[in-house]
């Protein structure tokens, strides 16, 4: 076989950007001539600006086209009640944080900056530094979360409190621009990103999309759906693979080619990518509760790959879809424009509309009468709550833990209190609470039976679906656990959180043990005190454990 002549070919070719840029400045950037070619002479100051702005917008606003697909399930016929709900919702919690106090979600993510540095661009000091100013800038002067944990040693960590360190992937390229893209990566949606090591046998039209399909409800809805679903297929490496998953997710590779080359390039699969859309909307999962919106679309990448290697990725952007692209040009930095007003994308007839049909539970009764009333009403009933919560999570949970294990019993504010699994972002000014949306339920599945053996745990509201674990030990000790709309942090802080306060752990910064009153917080039974699981009847998809 003849050896074929060279030819580089970009593994990427990403046509035409289409994106729509503002400007922030004209400052900070000059053309010198070096060595008879112009060079883009970049300040630090040019980075910091640009880093501080993209995470500030990304928090606090979302991308139109984003906005318009969750919109377009309000007028959709074939959306359930409960997808049309969480729409609404998701529309109304955007509406929040546009005013830039409140976050849409309280998990404000890892700081992930991706550059491409054209050769003629000079900056002439450390780019990740000028960058990382910008993502403590940005951090430390708004209302969002510091989630970033420093180990001291293996075991033990401190939280940064700036949510430094960042992530950084700082590239080479030819031209004279500077281009960017900035992903703000809550840890809910990160948890779902999936890595298989598959064979050629899975790459015929109908083993890959039964192999996708059943990937893709191990997801679960813990994540916070509609998604932005993505699959790669292929890689030069496993890790490769995922980056390439992740970049997907953001629309960064919407303009490649639809069709591969002999000479391996990258190209979207729309024809698997449909496939997939429909396996999605009819695996009855939903937006969250039920329906067709699992996804709001589907992104299908496929790449060269070795011949005894076939990784395969799957990952999500949530409903808090938080990314931009950035440039630094002789004509000035900019920052992709967001959607500063998304009141526009609700009907005026569904801006005021209240939830007329749910059941209202008083928190400030005994735990037992709080149960009683529970137990009076079924899976998927909806409901408002009314009194004291007590928040929880992971390490909470863990030292709670380290207390019984040496001997000691719950804390009474455990046993009377329903639990939140939650961690708030900062509090603005004049105002009760942070964003406060919920935190995967999962993660304290091992801790249920043992607390509600020991009167704890007994009422749990989260996000997401659980393990048998849980169902069993809800059965067994008649306890429950109630879905929270995952998402809409923003809102739950400004309309139904009215006092915040630190019980224990106050040295643990958001991870701590809180006290909040609430009033029509929202919420769904999904497991109940007879053993039934919303998530094991709504669809096919939803009972996977995993």
């Amino acid at each position: 076989m003849p050896t074929p002549p060279f030819h580089y070919q970009e593994l990427f070719e990403l046509g035409q950007d289409d994106t729509e840029y503002r400007l922030l400045t004209k400052e900070h950037v000059s053309v010198q001539t070096f060595n008879g070619k112009e060079v883009l002479c970049v300040e630090p100051q040019a980075l910091t600006l640009l880093a501080n702005q993209a995470f500030h917008d990304i928090n606090f606003f979302l991308r139109p086209k984003h906005l318009k697909q969750v919109t377009a399930i309000l007028d959709d016929p074939e959306a359930s009640e409960n997808d049309r709900m969480v729409a609404l919702t998701l529309l109304k919690n955007a509406d929040v944080a546009s005013a830039g106090l409140l976050p849409f979600c309280q998990d404000t993510g890892t700081a992930i900056i991706m550059g491409k540095k054209g050769q003629q661009v000079w900056t002439g000091s450390s780019d990740e530094e000028a960058l990382s100013k910008g993502v403590y800038e940005a951090y430390t002067e708004n209302n969002l979360r510091y989630s970033q944990n420093a180990p001291l040693n293996m075991y033990d960590e401190k939280n940064t409190g700036t949510n430094l360190p960042a992530q950084f992937d700082l590239y080479a390229t030819e031209g004279d621009a500077y281009k960017f893209l900035f992903i703000s990566k809550g840890g809910g949606s990160a948890n779902k990103s999936f890595l298989y090591q598959e064979t050629r046998a899975v790459l015929n039209p109908k083993s890959i999309v039964k192999f996708l399909t059943d990937k893709m409800l191990t997801l679960g809805t813990a994540a916070c759906p509609p998604y932005h679903l993505a699959f790669v297929i292929g890689g030069t490496s496993a890790e490769a693979t995922m980056k390439h998953v992740k970049l997907a997710s953001t629309k960064y590779y919407d303009n490649l080619p639809t069709t591969g080359n002999e000479h391996g390039r990258a190209f979207r699969d729309v024809e698997l990518e449909a496939q997939m859309l429909e396996a999605a909307r009819t695996c009855g999962i939903g937006a969250q509760f039920g329906g067709k919106y699992f996804a709001l679309d589907v992104r299908v990448i496929r790449l060269p790959r070795h011949g005894a290697s076939l990784p395969i990725g799957i990952g999500v952007s949530c409903s808090a879809d938080r990314q931009a692209k950035g440039k630094i040009t002789r004509d000035g930095v900019f920052i992709e424009k967001l959607e500063t007003n998304p009141l526009q994308y609700i009907p005026e007839e569904l801006r005021h509309r209240k939830d007329t049909n749910a059941v209202r539970i008083d928190l400030n009764q005994p735990m037992e009468a709080i149960r009683a009333e529970l137990s009076k009403h079924p899976v998927t009933t909806r409901l408002l709550l009314n009194g004291s919560i007590v928040v929880a999570r992971d390490i909470a949970h863990a030292k709670l833990k380290e207390r019984l294990d040496a001997g000691g019993e719950l804390p009474d504010y455990f046993k009377a209190h329903p639990v939140y699994y939650a961690g708030p972002a900062k509090t603005p000014a004049g105002m009760p609470s942070g964003s406060f949306g919920p935190t995967t339920a999962g993660r304290m599945d091992s801790y249920v039976d043992l607390f509600q053996s020991h009167g704890g745990s007994m009422v749990m509201i989260a996000k997401g679906n659980r393990g048998q674990q849980v169902t069993d030990a809800c059965k067994k000790h008649g306890g429950f656990y109630l879905g929270s709309i995952g998402g809409p942090a923003a809102i739950l802080a400004k309309e139904n959180i009215k006092k915040v306060e630190v019980v224990e752990f106050p040295e643990l910064g958001m991870e701590a043990i809180w006290k909040i009153e609430v009033q029509d917080f929202p919420a769904f039974i999904l497991v109940d005190d007879k053993g039934n699981d919303f998530f094991q009847s709504v669809g096919p998809g939803c009972s996977v454990k995993h």
